[in-house]
């Protein structure tokens, strides 16, 4: 007798508005209240901590900056979490409310810096705990049926996170300009009780993958366990195969796989994030110093912001519809080892602009906000090849018992990102102009560093049966996506 094959729904489950309204409406609490926090930092919680305005500004960045560290660290308290106690479920609700608190005490504590910063806590707790476990809830509502519209609702789910944050970004500045901080920061806490009333209203249709409980090779047993036994490892085996005495060798070369994979990455990826999470602060800082007039409309330097999220929406589609088939049928074929470090390089020509400005505001010329438009352009485009592009390759690099290893190391390399330049800041060795060459230096040595590693690396592709669902912030059309 023939087997039978399940036939194809074009419906998406019940479920599914569910989860995308709830991504819609986190989303613009979080870019809200993000994009209005260095700000908020500079002229208002701080004045009376630091009156020298320069130096209040340096607080406001490294401020800013250890807050998304930790929004980039907590996704691996989440994810492990979910994935060997409690379920996906629960942590997304547990964590959102959470959340919750922390947007009240933004908007109750603004004068308070042991409240707010309480607030910034729960909000990094909340926000990065639920990361890696939204978008794989996602993925785990479709069964062999519908599979092929996973694809689908992945762009659907990105353009949503990107459909948020652009209205965020264009509406909140405004909103502390005009209404105040508590209002200001009010908004993104009903839009984030919003967010979790409408996942909980979801919760009798929901698909609920149980936690997996304990793993006998996960990465870190089968690491310690290496350690452990290197003095029985066999002749020409290397440090891990000490690990073969308590593990599968498959299991160990996953772990193989995820030092290839990172010894590739973290020397060189971090220093894109330094480039790209300074739109929200350095950037910002900036624009404060520009004629804020365009045409008939007085930007907030916040506002500014809104240029990202726009263009990730517009360029994604060109890039991978248009550019890049094209080029693979030529000699220039943009493989992700190409990518990577071509996207490196360009983020480090948008801050040679970006300090070009810089070099004339210092000289006394009052630049319009509207010239912001073009080094937003080039980050943009360095994001794209960046972030969408290393998210998916280390996904497939992985094999299946280490992507969420690696996913959760790809979250890392932010977190690093930003423990860095909190700390520059803070010391306030860079200023004006000085800074933006700074990171473009930077940001030139990890491209060609990394392009040099890459002409060494062997391209290993580990694909599931099933399309595959990364997961993560940063990602393409197809994946959880979007910048911090």
């Amino acid at each position: 007798m023939a087997e039978s094959v399940p036939a194809k729904s074009s419906r998406f489950p019940p479920q599914i508005p569910y989860i995308i309204g709830n991504e819609a409406c986190e989303r613009f609490s979080f870019y809200g209240m993000r994009n209005i926090l260095t700000v908020f930092l500079i002229d208002y919680l701080l004045v009376n901590a630091n009156p020298d305005p320069a130096a209040r500004e340096a607080m406001a960045k490294s401020h800013f900056h250890l807050f998304m560290s930790g929004v980039y660290f907590f996704p691996l308290f989440g994810g492990y979490l979910a994935d060997r106690f409690l379920g996906k479920y629960r942590v997304i609700l547990w964590l959102s409310l959470l959340y919750c608190v922390g947007h009240a005490c933004l908007a109750l504590f603004e004068s308070s810096p042991t409240g707010f910063y309480t607030g910034l806590f729960l909000i990094a707790l909340g926000s990065g705990g639920i990361k890696p476990c939204v978008s794989a809830m996602v993925g785990d509502q479709f069964t062999e049926e519908n599979k092929h519209l996973v694809k689908k609702v992945f762009a659907i789910f990105y353009w949503t996170i990107n459909f948020g944050s652009f209205f965020a970004s264009l509406f909140i500045p405004l909103a502390l300009k005009h209404l105040g901080p508590a209002v200001a920061f009010g908004i993104p806490g009903v839009l984030m009780f919003l967010a979790t009333a409408i996942y909980w209203l979801g919760r009798r249709h929901y698909v609920i993958v149980p936690p997996t409980g304990h793993n006998p090779h996960s990465f870190l047993r089968i690491l310690f366990s290496a350690l452990g036994n290197r003095q029985q490892r066999p002749a020409g085996g290397d440090w891990l195969s000490g690990a073969r005495k308590a593990h599968p060798e498959e299991a160990i070369e996953g772990v193989r796989a995820v030092f290839r994979i990172n010894l590739l990455l973290m020397p060189t990826v971090p220093f894109f994030w330094m480039l790209f999470d300074q739109k929200a602060s350095t950037w910002v800082v900036q624009a404060r110093g520009m004629d804020p007039q365009v045409g008939s409309f007085t930007f907030q330097p916040s506002q500014m912001q809104f240029i990202n999220p726009a263009l990730v929406m517009i360029l994604i589609p060109v890039l991978a519809g248009v550019i890049y088939p094209a080029l693979q049928k030529t000699r220039f074929e943009l493989t992700p080892l190409r990518r990577m470090p071509l996207g490196l390089i360009i983020g480090a020509f948008s801050y040679i602009i970006a300090g070009y400005y810089q070099v004339l505001i210092e000289g006394g010329t009052k630049l319009n906000i509207a010239w912001q438009i073009l080094p937003y352009i080039v980050l943009t485009l360095a994001e794209i090849l960046v972030s969408t592009t290393g998210l998916e390759f280390a996904y497939t690099q992985a094999p299946r018992e280490m992507k969420g290893v690696v996913q959760s190391l790809w979250l890392v390399n932010t977190t690093l990102a930003n423990i860095a330049v909190a700390i520059a800041s803070s010391l306030n060795i860079f200023q004006g102009s000085g800074q933006f060459f700074f990171y473009s230096a930077l940001a030139i040595l990890a491209g060609v560093g990394m392009a040099l590693m890459a002409r060494q690396y062997k391209v290993r592709d580990y694909y599931q049966q099933a399309a595959p669902i990364p997961v993560g912030e940063h990602a393409a059309p197809g994946l959880n996506a979007k910048g911090p």
